[in-house]
């Protein structure tokens, strides 16, 4: 059942790990198929060089094992939270690449403050509140995801692929399973950018706002012509 996204989700998994955004079994991909209501994640708990196909664990929308032997990962609830909220994306991705998680551990959004990063974010990377001592210990991981959901409120998470959660880590999403994992590469690679950027100049500020237009809307607006028609 399912053995397509299975696959598409274990490759996405996988592809973490060769882009050294992981380390033992730290992280997580998901997928669904909305037509089914159905949805694809890593086990948890087991590392990148034992994940097949077949130990991926299929849920639905409200957590229900539906095929697997395996427990699924500790953040599903925070996956099926964005799911239910966020009905144009397919796929999900959450790590602890350093600089990302460096970023987010400071409880700072990333600015934008070049032309690399609107190429593939229209605007700072926006960070979560921090959660309260209610939230931690009542349903953390399903408070993890409406945190996310209350600060991507107002914006479109496909022009916004990618918050960070205070005190913790980066979570991104896409179209599927391997876009997500692409937008995770990215971040980290803006994240370390944008460290670099303010250790050569403190004062710093972001891009301007003709500039970010022109470099984001090129490239994902109605009106784009980067790349080949």
């Amino acid at each position: 059942m399912q053995e397509e996204l299975k696959e598409a989700v274990c490759e996405a998994n996988l592809e973490l790990q060769k882009q050294q955004l992981v380390i033992f079994s730290w992280g997580n991909v998901s997928g669904i198929d909305r037509s089914k209501g159905v949805v694809v994640i890593k086990p948890s708990g087991v590392s990148y060089d034992k994940l097949t196909p077949e130990k991926m664990v299929l849920l639905d929308l409200e957590g229900k094992i539906i095929e697997g032997t395996l427990n699924p990962s500790s953040d599903t609830p925070t996956h099926l939270e964005l799911y239910r909220n966020f009905e144009a994306i397919g796929g999900i991705c959450h790590t602890h690449s350093p600089n990302a998680t460096m970023w987010a551990q400071a409880c700072k959004e990333i600015p934008c403050f070049g032309t690399t990063h609107a190429d593939n974010f229209y605007g700072p990377i926006p960070v979560t509140k921090v959660m309260t001592e209610e939230q931690i210990n009542d349903d953390y991981e399903l408070n993890t995801g409406r945190v996310i959901v209350e600060r991507i409120a107002g914006m479109d998470p496909m022009q916004m692929p990618a918050v960070l959660v205070a005190n913790h880590g980066p979570f991104t999403w896409g179209t599927d399973p391997a876009a997500a994992v692409e937008e995770t590469v990215v971040l980290e690679q803006i994240a370390a950018m944008a460290l670099g950027t303010i250790t050569i100049n403190p004062n710093q500020g972001p891009i301007n706002i003709s500039l970010l237009e022109k470099h984001y809307l090129r490239k994902h607006g109605k009106n784009a012509y980067y790349g080949q028609s």
